[in-house]
């Protein structure tokens, strides 16, 4: 079978529904949420659009209250699943064409979603219709599980495996080729408080800073606003010294009588902050060495005490690694300070394999609470581990290798991935080795033809494990 040759005749009508499906702009959104869209109105939509494209090509699908969904195809006690996701992670400002409005340059095609997971969500599907099309003989049924809240709680597979059948085995595309059969363990913890109002005569007045829209997200930008009796002009330059001296892009301006500072970082995956730069710690920095007040001194020094030069746990004491996963990594995605109303932090922390997740939760609450923070949400999600000799796990090497004509290997990665929701499962593709990873970045993109690879492997792989 030439299932290249395949994917290639599908690849005019698979980018024209790509391209529809990048459009709808699923992020997740309290404000539209309803019974029977529970994350917002565009990941219901995005749904909706993939299980009637789904019914519209003769697929069994069903919608499970708009928590999660599936696209069924064959008969057979045995299920073969393939996990995706359709939200995406809110994408910030400086793309150089609109997130939402796919574009392609140079064989590449633009997007939020392109590769996390809308792109390998339409190749897994598109791989699923080529076998059904040319009516290769399946002994188990396949589905296309489609989750919608992947990128935050998980609540939607949560919700799925209650109400469904687990599949007998299955892989996500989520991640990179060859197979990935390692992931390190996710800590999602958010710390809260109460701020009262000022009335404080420090020369500077924090009464507000605001970076980072997701946990799983380095921010991108970060904003001050200062009030107070200080010199805005020695101020102002002292902020352009700092910028200049660190090579890092903001701006200071003056409005309704305050003054703001904004500085612009790298965005990059949470489970990789040292590729990042996050602009919340650089204007904590900035911040931490000025005559604040009580209140705003004591949040900039939480910062810096606990996360500033701190990427692998130094300032937390929780530095440690293994020869699987590699090492621990902290990032805070979001902060939030408004002066009279709250502060909170929500940091994530991915820890090796045999790290102790609880252990890590005390540490945190031990070097955060003095700062008059408490841990209200925590979420911990074990660190996940698969055999490399599992019938599973061959089976998607021979593959891989019979498609690319290359050694495949076992990868671990930091990202966690629905693999770790079934007993059987690992992440497979989309990131060929030797491409850019751009998953939850600024000008968000994946190789068009990559993706029409992916497809061929994913058909075959599928083909195989429910022939």
């Amino acid at each position: 079978m030439k299932w290249i040759q395949e994917a290639e005749l599908k690849k005019d009508v698979f980018l024209n529904k790509l391209i529809d499906f990048l459009e709808i702009p699923s992020v997740l959104d309290d404000s539209t949420a309803t019974k029977d869209a529970p994350f917002g109105k565009s990941i219901n939509d995005a749904l909706q659009f993939m299980l009637e494209l789904g019914k519209s090509d003769g697929f069994t699908v069903k919608n499970l209250d708009g928590y999660a969904g599936h696209i069924e195809y064959g008969a057979g006690e045995e299920i073969v699943g393939i996990l995706t996701h359709i939200d995406v992670v809110p994408a910030t400002e400086g793309w150089t064409s609109p997130p939402f409005s796919p574009e392609i340059r140079s064989g590449k095609l633009y997007a939020r979603g392109a590769t996390d997971d809308k792109g390998p969500t339409m190749a897994s599907y598109f791989a699923l219709k080529i076998i059904k099309e040319l009516g290769l003989p399946l002994s188990k049924r396949v589905r296309l599980i489609l989750g919608t809240d992947e990128e935050t709680h998980w609540r939607c597979m949560d919700y799925y495996l209650k109400h469904e059948e687990t599949p007998t085995v299955g892989f996500t595309p989520d991640a990179e080729f060859p197979i990935i059969t390692a992931e390190k363990g996710f800590l999602d913890v958010q710390f809260s408080g109460p701020l009262k109002e000022g009335n404080d005569s420090s020369e500077w007045i924090l009464q507000k800073f605001e970076s980072g829209q997701r946990v799983n997200m380095v921010p991108e930008y970060a904003t001050a606003i200062l009030g107070g009796s200080g010199d805005v002009f020695e101020l102002k330059e002292a902020y352009q010294d700092f910028l200049m001296k660190h090579h890092i892009e903001g701006y200071a301006e003056e409005a309704d009588e305050h003054l703001k500072l904004v500085l612009h970082g790298r965005a990059h995956h949470g489970s990789e902050p040292e590729k990042g730069l996050s602009a919340a710690l650089e204007l904590a920095r900035f911040l931490v060495a000025l005559q604040l007040d009580g209140q705003g001194h004591q949040y900039v020094q939480m910062i810096n005490d606990c996360f500033i030069d701190g990427i692998f746990g130094e300032k937390l004491d929780m530095v440690t690694e293994d020869n699987i996963v590699g090492k621990l990594t902290v990032n805070v995605g979001v902060y939030r300070y408004v002066l009279g109303k709250e502060q909170y932090i929500r940091v994530n922390v991915r820890y090796p394999i045999h790290a102790d997740g609880k252990q890590l939760i005390e540490q945190l609450k031990e070097k955060i609470t003095p700062f008059g923070l408490e841990a209200t949400s925590v979420d911990n999600k074990p660190g996940h581990s698969f055999d490399n000799n599992h019938p599973l796990v061959q089976t998607l090497a021979r593959v891989y290798e019979e498609q690319t004509g290359k050694p495949s290997q076992s990868l671990a990665v930091a990202g966690a991935t629905y693999a770790r929701a079934l007993p059987t499962c690992v992440a497979y593709g989309p990131i060929f080795p030797g491409k850019v990873e751009t998953a939850h970045q600024t000008d968000e993109y994946i190789d068009v033809d990559d993706l029409i690879r992916a497809i061929a492997i994913y058909a075959q792989a599928i083909y195989e494990l429910a022939k």
